[in-house]
């Protein structure tokens, strides 16, 4: 039985250097979250102050109704669609690089869910903290970023891991436009050996891997902002 399981291990991973498939796809997972993690906040952050900004002032309308259209557009449709609308749909004439597609598409998508997020933080923040800090003296945007955001910050930070965590997963989608992921390394495997179960197998302890190291980082950031509180 040991030397089945060694034999079926060396014929996925170590003939023809296989495991190389998985090395390369997991750096364009990597790749491509860490990007897409960067535009979904920044995104998502502009998103949530003009739509919070909207429910406590009534300003910023016109932005505010952009901002509803492209929650519902983006929130209405599954990734994969977006994905394949961003690649074969806008950028398919043209020589782009693939990550660069999945990186916006990833992004894109992930900066709605974040702006929610966001905002439900900001609302949560009890009223009287922003007329606290007016009475201080303080500007709109002032009261916001010093008072605020803070707060909302350590509100939907488990949100935010969550939303993380599923963006990483969310990538395993991206081989639709032929990108090259950790789990099209995991496939191409699979058809050069006609085995199932251990490439996948492999990648989905990758993936679970990936997910404990960023939980337990997360859950240390936690600690550590709960202990600030003090």
């Amino acid at each position: 039985m040991l030397d089945y399981f060694i034999s079926r291990l060396k014929a996925n991973f170590i003939v023809d250097n296989r495991y190389q498939y998985l090395l390369d796809g997991l750096k364009v997972t990597l790749i491509i979250t860490f990007f897409a993690v960067l535009i979904g906040i920044t995104l998502g952050f502009l998103v949530a102050i003009i739509r919070s900004t909207y429910d406590k002032t009534g300003k910023l309308k016109t932005l505010n109704s952009v901002c509803k259209f492209y929650l519902t557009v983006v929130r209405g449709t599954p990734v994969v669609v977006q994905l394949m609308i961003i690649y074969y749909g806008i950028f398919y004439s043209s020589s782009v690089n693939k990550i660069l597609v999945g990186v916006l598409a990833f992004g894109i998508n992930s900066g709605a869910y974040v702006a929610e997020i966001f905002r439900s933080g900001i609302m949560s923040v009890d009223s009287g903290q922003m007329e606290a800090g007016r009475s201080l003296g303080l500007t709109y945007g002032q009261t916001m970023r010093e008072i605020v955001m803070p707060q909302a910050f350590k509100n939907v930070l488990p949100a935010l891991a969550n939303e993380f965590i599923s963006l990483l997963k969310e990538t395993s989608v991206s081989g639709y436009i032929a990108l090259q992921d950790l789990t099209k390394g995991g496939d191409i495997i699979r058809s050069r050996t006609f085995a199932t179960f251990m490439p996948l197998l492999a990648v989905a302890l990758i993936y679970l891997t990936i997910v404990m190291i960023f939980s337990k980082l997360i859950s240390i950031l936690e600690k550590k902002l709960r202990n600030s509180d003090h």
